[in-house]
C-alpha cells in the first residue's frame, strides 16, 4: 500500500463530479487500499477519491471499529436531522456546522464488488454524506449553516508533514 497526496481546496479534482466505477478489477481495489492507507495516515475518518484525484465513485470511512471501502455509492434514504461541526482533509484547520439527516442508507458496492446496503446513523451517516457530497464536486463549505459558523483550529504540524 502507498500512501496518496491529499488535494488541497483550490484543486480542480474537488470541483469534478466522480464517474461511476465501471469494474471491480485489481487496480480499483489497490486504490481504495491505498485511500485507507492515507485516510488512517491523514488521519481523518472519511476519505473521497477526489480528494486524491481520482475522479471515480470510491470512498473510505472508519468510526470506531467499523470501516468501508465502497465502490460508487449512493444514499437512497435519509431522514432526521443533526447538526454538528465537519471538517476536511483537503482544507486543513477550518471547521463550520452543517446540516445533514441524521440515519441514512447507503447503498454500493464493497471493495469485492458485491452489492451491499449500509445503514447509518450518527457520525458514520455525517462521514457517509460528506464524502458523497466529495464524489458530486461539493464541499462541506458550501453546506455551512452560516458563513458566521466557521472556525479556525490550530494545525499542530505543518500540511506538509500531515501528507496532504
Amino acid at each position: 500500500m502507498a500512501l496518496l497526496p491529499i488535494k488541497l481546496i483550490g484543486h480542480p479534482a474537488l470541483r469534478t463530479k466522480a464517474k461511476k466505477v465501471t469494474k471491480v478489477d485489481r487496480h480499483v481495489q489497490r486504490l481504495l487500499d491505498d485511500m485507507l492507507e492515507t485516510m488512517r495516515e491523514a488521519p481523518g475518518v472519511g476519505l473521497a477519491a477526489n480528494q486524491v484525484g481520482v475522479a471515480q465513485r470510491l470512498l473510505v470511512a472508519e468510526v470506531g471499529d467499523a470501516y468501508f471501502q465502497l465502490v460508487n455509492p449512493e444514499i437512497v434514504h435519509g431522514e432526521g436531522e443533526q447538526i454538528g461541526d465537519e471538517g476536511c482533509l483537503s482544507i486543513p484547520g477550518y471547521y463550520g456546522e452543517v446540516k445533514r439527516a441524521q440515519a441514512v442508507l447507503l447503498e454500493g458496492r464493497d471493495k469485492l464488488g458485491k452489492l451491499i446496503r449500509v445503514p447509518a446513523e450518527g457520525l458514520l451517516a455525517r462521514v457517509f454524506q460528506h464524502e458523497i457530497d466529495h464524489l458530486n464536486g461539493v464541499l462541506f463549505l458550501d453546506r455551512l449553516t452560516s458563513l458566521g459558523s466557521l472556525g479556525v483550529v490550530e494545525v499542530e504540524q505543518e500540511p506538509q508533514e500531515l501528507r496532504l
